[in-house]
């Protein structure tokens, strides 16, 4: 069983409401968290590409990265199946952020890749996985719940960004 069904997240996966790109966050992390989410891509097979200034380079270790994005444009882009990307930026060790593309994330076969994406780096870390509407502060839609083991609604489901 999946664990959100579209028909009741539809709404949060309107770029017109929740802008076209949504923060996704794991608060309270460490060098040692951002290594384990690059050890998660590579031991799932997750397509990546990770780029400092625009130029396609390997990807570092997680302090080599870290430390390069304090004075560079460093993105990691990785695709947990083609079709769905998610962009981790690298600016503090203490909190893991990427966006994913709503436009991309259109219906449940996506919504399930999400969950199960979400689901996989909050397992690794055994924290909070965090789905806001962009440049939100502090008003999470879903997320994955540790103690849930799963992802979960956060806001009511009928939201329509009024």
């Amino acid at each position: 069983m999946p664990d959100l069904l579209w028909d009741d997240v539809k709404n949060f996966f309107n770029p017109d409401v929740m802008g076209p790109l949504p923060d996704v966050s794991v608060a309270d992390t460490s060098i040692d968290d951002w290594q384990a989410v690059l050890d998660l891509v590579r031991s799932r097979g997750w397509a990546c590409e990770y780029s400092e200034d625009g130029a396609v380079l390997r990807l570092p270790r997680a302090g080599v990265m870290l430390a390069r994005g304090i004075e560079a444009s460093v993105t990691l882009s990785v695709w947990p199946v083609p079709g769905v990307l998610a962009i981790f930026r690298p600016y503090a060790a203490d909190s893991i952020d990427f966006d994913v593309d709503l436009r991309e994330l259109q219906g449940q076969v996506q919504l399930n890749v999400l969950c199960g994406f979400l689901r996989a780096i909050g397992r690794r870390l055994s924290k909070p996985v965090l789905f806001a509407p962009e440049t939100a502060t502090g008003h999470p839609v879903l997320g994955f719940d540790v103690d849930a083991d799963r992802v979960v609604l956060l806001a009511d489901p009928h939201f329509t960004g009024s």
